[in-house]
């Protein structure tokens, strides 16, 4: 979600399908499909989307209708199909993006506000030890500009040999993970590394340490160069959120309760006054979190939501300066997507954030998307 409130998101096609599609949302009506790649015949293609941009410029990964070489599954679905990065955007047709010589996928997942784009591709280098399944080439974050065109690969750190990137912010700035290809599993399908990064802006990658575990992934960062994700607790072995920058290192954001895995996911999930969304994974599912600026642990957003409300709400999945979050949850036993704002005061009290301007919610009323007509709290 932008700080306009568009929202990118993704939709199976019909009741019972399994064909997903990237849809925009421009704060009322119904739900835009961006469609296939160029209008190509696909009728089983899926597609998934990130962004947008405060003009309306979404990161994509279209399958493609061929089947890859290698037998890999780059975009995640489990067809083996290519999988191609491209920026769409309503006033231009669709723009794909360049590959990395020798390599026949690509995915994107960020995007600024100057249409940089950054996720991975494939670099052409053959190894037999990747972790993710099928998977027979290394790969590399890439920066591509609002042509299409390659601006950086950015290279893993020290010796590692892959890495892939999640978020970029305006001042060019990208995150992510890196390691090696036997260690580190490609997005979107249970992604993970040894070693969370940040790359600067001249593409040097900074090693942004660990909470005393083996794995860590960097998801999000604001302009104020602050970074979330997901570590592995050296306490308890859990997952647990971060928050990092450089004047405090890595710093542990606590876990839910009984959770077996608390994160802050890709993409967005930090804004500007450092507040945080993400969610819990439970035995019993998914549960959707917000954390205070300041705050060592995450408040469950269905406390923040009237009671008796309809909804469970499973997972925040971006939030932006407003203090508005969207994410997916469940609504009369279907799953739809979710737009929660904050009314009345304050989600927080501000006086712990040292970027507050103004007052902001104590509570929120939830907003069904899509469909052409909206279901404000308690239908």
């Amino acid at each position: 979600m932008n700080n306009a409130g568009w929202v990118v998101g993704q939709s199976n096609l019909a009741p019972g399908s399994n064909v997903l599609h990237t849809f925009v949302w421009y704060g009322l009506g119904p739900l835009v499909d961006i469609g296939t790649l160029n209008g190509l015949a696909c009728p089983d293609c899926n597609v998934g989307g990130n962004g947008p941009n405060l003009f309306g410029m979404v990161p994509v990964a279209y399958e493609t209708a061929a089947t890859d070489p290698h037998n890999e599954d780059f975009c995640g679905y489990n067809t083996h199909r290519i999988c191609r990065g491209a920026i769409w955007w309503n006033r231009a047709p669709v723009r794909v993006l360049d590959n990395l010589p020798g390599g026949n996928n690509a995915n994107t997942f960020g995007i600024n506000n100057l249409g940089q784009v950054v996720g991975f591709a494939e670099n052409g280098k053959p190894d037999s030890t990747c972790a993710t399944p099928f998977q027979a080439l290394r790969f590399q974050p890439v920066i591509w500009g609002p042509d299409g065109h390659i601006q950086k690969a950015l290279n893993p750190y020290g010796a590692d040999t892959v890495a892939f990137a999640f978020g970029i912010n305006d001042r060019g700035q990208a995150v992510g993970t890196s390691g090696l290809c036997s260690n580190t599993a490609l997005p979107p399908v249970n992604p993970f590394g040894p070693r969370a990064v940040l790359w600067d802006t001249d593409g040097t990658p900074v090693d942004l340490g660990n909470l005393g575990g083996t794995t860590a992934v960097a998801s999000s960062i604001n302009i104020r160069g602050d970074v979330v994700g997901a570590a592995e607790s050296g306490k308890d072995g859990t997952v647990h959120a971060f928050l990092w920058n450089k004047q405090t290192g890595m710093q542990d954001l606590g876990a839910f309760p009984g959770a077996f895995a608390t994160v802050a996911p890709c993409c967005n999930t930090i804004n500007n006054r450092r507040e945080v969304a993400g969610f819990a994974v439970e035995a019993a599912g998914l549960r959707a979190l917000v954390w205070q600026p300041g705050a060592k642990s995450p408040t469950d957003l269905n406390t923040l939501i009237p009671a008796g409300s309809p909804w469970f709400l499973q997972g925040a999945g971006a939030l932006n300066d407003a203090g508005e979050i969207v994410g997916w949850g469940t609504i009369n036993g279907e799953t739809h997507a979710f737009l929660a704002k904050p009314l009345g005061g304050d989600f927080f009290n501000e006086s712990t954030s040292p970027a507050s301007t103004a007052p902001r919610p104590t509570s929120a009323k939830t907003q069904k998307l899509g469909m052409g007509s909206f279901r404000l709290g308690a239908k």
